[in-house]
Order: structure tokens, then sequence, then C-alpha cells
């Protein structure tokens, strides 16, 4: 896998990653202690409404970004974004009103949204042969992993020396030292063969991708992984901490458990991928994600909930959320030319985290009513019908190679 590495483009734009990444952890957490430090107990408030906006920028921006910088350079859009970003986290520090955080994730999470497809978009020019891509994704997939891992850790160390706020400076270094890195390297900048109006540049993606099966497929297969991952990232707290009575610590280990689950999977999937389709281990993904949270459903209602239940169900449906997820890039780059690539991406951005929009709240609002069971069993079946959708639209016989590209779609 590490063998990727040794393409000194591809070097670059994933160490900009990794250090863009871990900032932005660093930055999560001074976030929400900003947020306490103004707000109080409605700290948590103010948390929720700062990552309903982050989704919904996501979902809103993506695809006007994306139209926006078709005809731009490739590179000196990404540092363009780099430097927004930096510049927001140097802001941070100075919020005095909780209306400014607002603003000021407003313009994080919207120049990310520019920033991420664009990014991703950029992976398969760099490295065409689709074993060196496939590595790629899987290590993409590590990054993030280790963030979710090491962020808190060094967050940790960091604040028994400096002030929380000065975690957002760190942040602001991240970025600088991304948009060096991206500057170091020469990208490709495909250019559409035409001009086209904003209308069409702004939902091509979203045509392109609803048009294209097994897109239709990924996108019921996101739901199965916002779905079961919601459960994940909303109500880990609540049920370590509420159900079982335990500390801090058994959050971050359970957390843990879902991170160490995506790592295992993202280290034997390139493996699996040169031998297997991508739809079926894709979905066998989704029925283990499906089958953790079912079995721990059943487990919860027969003899109650137990922490080494908990934990074996996060490592399963961290196993089965990476499995989704990571292969995604593949059906991307096999479903657009050069030139759209930054408009599918895009479009899976928003629609992906149009899932999410979803998911949370409804993981939120089961679990405040009604317990961890019901939860359980409602996130299921949301997720079931995630599957069933993309099993349903997605063919099991894929185009020849050479023959897989869909870019096309009716003026």
């Amino acid at each position: 896998m590490l063998s990727v590495l040794k393409n000194r483009t591809y070097r670059h734009l994933f160490a900009a990653q990794l250090i863009a990444v871990m900032g932005t952890g660093l930055a999560t957490i001074a976030l929400a202690l900003l947020a306490y430090d103004l707000a109080g107990d409605q700290a948590g408030l103010v948390l929720g409404t700062a990552l309903t906006i982050k989704m919904l920028s996501y979902v809103t921006i993506a695809p006007i970004a994306s139209a926006l910088a078709e005809n731009l350079p490739r590179r000196a859009w990404l540092v363009s974004l780099d430097v927004i970003r930096a510049a927001v986290a140097l802001a941070l520090p100075f919020v005095d009103q909780i209306w400014q955080i607002y603003v000021l994730i407003f313009l994080l999470q919207a120049s990310s949204a520019g920033f991420t497809p664009a990014f991703q978009a950029s992976i398969p020019d760099v490295l065409p042969d689709e074993e060196d891509y496939t590595n790629a994704l899987s290590l993409s997939r590590l990054a993030y992993d280790l963030e979710s891992l090491l962020s808190p850790a060094l967050a940790a160390a960091l604040l028994t020396v400096m002030a929380f706020g000065t975690m957002f400076f760190g942040t602001a270094l991240g970025f600088m030292a991304s948009a060096l890195l991206v500057v170091s390297v020469t990208l490709p900048s495909p250019k559409p063969t035409r001009r086209r109006g904003i209308y069409d540049s702004t939902t091509r993606g979203l045509r392109l991708y609803l048009n294209t099966p097994r897109l239709r497929g990924l996108l019921g297969l996101s739901m199965v992984a916002s779905a079961t991952g919601a459960m994940v990232i909303v109500n880990t707290v609540v049920v370590v901490r509420g159900e079982l009575g335990l500390n801090e610590t058994m959050v971050a280990w359970a957390l843990a458990s879902f991170g160490a689950g995506s790592m295992l999977a993202a280290l034997i999937l390139p493996k699996l991928l040169s031998r297997t389709s991508d739809r079926r281990i894709m979905s066998a993904g989704a029925l283990i994600s499906l089958a953790a949270v079912v079995l721990l459903a059943v487990n919860v209602h027969l003899s109650g909930l137990s922490l080494l239940a908990l934990l074996a169900a996060w490592l399963g449906i961290g196993i089965g959320y990476s499995t989704i997820l990571t292969p995604s890039g593949r059906l991307l780059r096999r479903s657009a030319n050069a030139e759209d690539r930054p408009s599918i991406f895009a479009a899976q951005f928003t629609l992906s985290h149009g899932c999410w929009l979803v998911t949370y709240p409804v993981s939120g609002w089961l679990m405040s009513q009604y317990g961890t069971v019901p939860t359980l069993w409602g996130l299921a079946a949301l997720g079931v019908a995630g599957l069933l959708y993309a099993l349903k639209q997605w063919p099991s016989q894929e185009p020849p190679k050479g023959q897989e590209s869909t870019s096309s779609v009716s003026q």
C-alpha cells in the first residue's frame, strides 16, 4: 500500500491531506471548548447548530463551488481555499459572541465544500493506475481514522501547556502547510470541451450522478453508512455515560473501537478489491454494519446493555463503514471523464452529506424520545432501505473496462 507514496505528487498531496485533517481535528476540540466558554450549559445547542450549518453548507455549496472552479487552474483553486480556511481559523480565537461562531463555521465549511471534492478529483489524474488509486483511497481512509484517534490525545497534551484558543493557530498552520504542499506540485486541470452556463455547470454533477446506475447504488449505500455511523457519532456519549454510567475514558475507548474497525477494513480492502467486485464488497460492508446494529439491539433487549457488546458492535460498524466508503472513489472515477470528475465528486459530497443531514437528527431524536433499542431498530430500518435501493439500482453485471465512463447527460 505504501508503495504509492513513491509518486512525488501524490506524496505531497497525501501529506497536505494528513496535516489539514489533523488541524481540523484540533479545531473541532477547541471549538467545543470555545462553545462551552461562551454558552456554558447551552454548549450542546451551539455545537448542534454548528454541525447543522456544516452539513447545510456541504449540501448547498459543493455543486456551486464545483461550477465556479470549472475553468480555473486546480492548484490555484485549492491553495486559495486553504488560505481562506487558515484565515477563518485565525479569527476563531477572537470570537466573543455565539453568532460569530456560526458565521465563521459557515465560511470554514463552505471553503471545505469547495476544496474537498476538487482535491479528491485530482487523485485519479495523478494516479491513473487503478491499483495505485485503490491504495491511495485506503491511505486516505486511514488518515481520517488516525486523526480521530490521535487528535484527542494531541489536544490533551497541548492543553497541558497552552490555552485551548491557541490550538486554532495550530489549525491555521496546518492549512498553510497544506497550501505550500499543493503549491509544490503540478496538478492536471482538465477543462470542459465547451463553455457551459451556470445552471448546466452547477447541476451537471448531480445529473451525471443520478443518471449512472452504480452511483445511484452508491447513494443507497451512503445511507447505510450514515444511518449506522450516526448511531456511533451522535449517541456514543449518551450510551456510555447515561446508559452504562461509565466515565469519559470509556467514551474514548468506544469511539476507538469504531476507528479500529474502520482502519482494519482499510488495510485489507486493496487486496480484496483486486479479487472481488466493488458491488459485492461494498454490499458485504453494508450487511456487516447492519448486522452489528441489529445484533446489539437484540442483545440489549434480551440481556441488557454491556460495554463488551457495545465495543463489539462499534467495531463491526466501523468495519462495515470503511468497507462501504473506501471504494467509493473507484466508482466515481469509473463513472466520469477527467473533465467531469470534479463535478461528480462534488455530487457525491453533496448527496452523501445529505444522508447525514437526515440521520444525525433522526438518531438524536429517537434516542432522546425512545431510548437505545428503538433507536437501533429505527436506524437499522433506514439502513436496510438504503441497501435494498442500492441492490436494485446497481446492476450486478458491470460494463467491461473501457466502456464504463458515463459522462453524458441530456443537455
